[in-house]
């Protein structure tokens, strides 16, 4: 996985959590292409380098640098590509062999997938075109009884709801063989009529867009997408390096994720180790903090932004402590938590105080906490409408704000004649506003800690 997968797996993530946060049952489903020519062309690659892979596991953790190189012969070897054809067809067939470096290949790349979403806490199934790969021939076999398939110079193809216009989709190569437009019929029909999913929402960059509106429209001709079925497509924009051209590495390679995560680690270290936090936390407190700060950073920063827009990708950025960052949010929740612990205020108290105590709102910064508290279900509904995370973002930053005017002019413990009096009403609000951030920040992936 590379930079380029980053925002369908953080936007999908955080859309997933906000609906089952809602109520609803969400099936959340990762889309894999493990299928096709390139598994030939892999495969292919794997017979000549690790000819005895049936029974001797072969070495091939870099599955990137071992895709380059087939890549590389499939495009220059005519022989080779012939091969690979050949591969694709054995494998669609189930050969015994080919589906064993198949496994083999799915198994490595899976491993890393796997080791990404535990970093990231990302929860998901994993489904990928193979496991449509006997519907795909159903499929065909149904629109051409619906009469819905065209010949197209060898090509069997399928319009949308308007005939003739625009792009239609290939169901069936002229080889015979199958595409991703097969695949994605076989699945919108499978998610509505054997799911039963009643909202079908697809996180891709945002040039996919059209596939998925022909797709919803070649569902509606075949009857597989029924009347009240809502279909949504949650495109985004590409991410870009600060030189503003799409990021990559410093060789013109595609950056690696997991790469991506361990900058982040490294980077997130030494901000905290400059700040002197290193010298107040103990060694397993650190490691939360780091963990937090980075990967809270990379997943709030493509958050915050429009998803409908690229955006410039900038640890420098994401890591400072000002601003509508996720280092300052993180910090805010760690600062609001301390206060009833430093005003030895113990949670059985918060809760017993809550029917007992009045919150006065007498104070022109405790009115304008409370109102921007009670803008957090009118968000979270806007957020369900439109499918755009970054409003959910800003209202943590104005809540964050708010708060930090409110502690500023509101004392929650005063000295009063030498004694020690906490303001209860305060400390309730300083609850209500750390319960309210706790969600956010599990709606947008982050993980709070105890002290930073």
């Amino acid at each position: 996985m590379h930079v380029g997968h980053l925002r369908s797996t953080i936007i999908g993530e955080s859309l997933s959590r906000l609906l089952e946060y809602l109520g609803h049952d969400v099936l959340r489903l990762n889309h894999v292409g493990d299928w096709g020519t390139q598994f030939g062309m892999l495969i292919a690659h794997l017979q000549d380098k690790f000819p005895d892979y049936a029974t001797v596991s072969p070495p091939i953790s870099d599955l990137q640098g071992f895709y380059k190189e087939s890549k590389k012969r499939f495009d220059e070897d005519e022989e080779f590509k012939k091969r690979a054809y050949a591969c694709v067809v054995k494998l669609q067939a189930g050969d015994p062999e080919i589906t064993k470096g198949w496994q083999l290949i799915c198994d490595v790349s899976r491993k890393e997938f796997d080791n990404l979403y535990r970093r990231l806490d990302i929860k998901l199934i994993e489904r990928g075109e193979s496991f449509y790969n006997k519907m795909m021939i159903e499929v065909v076999k149904e629109l051409e009884d619906k009469g819905l398939l065209e010949e197209d110079e060898g090509r069997k193809i399928m319009w949308g709801e308007k005939p003739n216009s625009g792009i239609p989709l290939t169901i069936v190569k002229s080889d015979g063989g199958f595409t991703y437009d097969t695949s994605d019929m076989a699945c919108i029909k499978h998610r509505i009529h054997v799911e039963k999913g009643d909202w079908l929402i697809y996180v891709t960059d945002a040039g996919q867009a059209g596939h998925f509106q022909l797709i919803e429209s070649c569902g509606k001709r075949a009857g597989y997408v029924k009347p009240e079925t809502r279909v949504s497509h949650v495109g985004f924009g590409v991410v870009l390096g600060e030189d503003k051209k799409k990021f990559k590495t410093r060789s013109g390679d595609t950056v690696k994720l997991l790469d991506l995560l361990d900058e982040g680690l490294k980077r997130a270290l030494d901000k905290l180790i400059e700040k002197g936090r290193d010298k107040e936390l103990n060694e397993e407190e650190l490691r939360a903090a780091q963990e937090a700060v980075a990967y809270g950073c990379i997943k709030y920063a493509d958050l915050s932004h429009n998803r409908n827009h690229e955006y410039i990708f900038s640890f420098d950025k994401m890591l400072e402590d000002r601003g509508n960052t996720a280092v300052y949010l993180l910090y805010q929740l760690t600062r609001i938590r301390s206060i009833a612990r430093n005003a030895k205020v113990s949670e059985e108290q918060i809760k017993s105080a809550v029917d007992l105590t009045m919150i006065s709102l007498e104070h022109e910064k405790e009115w304008k906490l409370a109102k921007v508290l009670i803008k957090f279900p009118d968000v979270l509904l806007k957020v369900t409408k439109d499918l755009v995370l970054h409003p959910l973002c800003e209202f943590c930053y104005e809540l964050s704000c708010a708060f930090s005017e409110f502690y500023d002019k509101c004392y929650c413990v005063e000295n009063v004649n030498g004694e020690m009096k906490v303001n209860m009403g305060r400390i309730l609000l300083c609850e209500a506003t750390a319960l309210v951030l706790e969600q956010c920040f599990y709606l947008l992936g982050l993980k709070p800690v105890a002290k930073m």
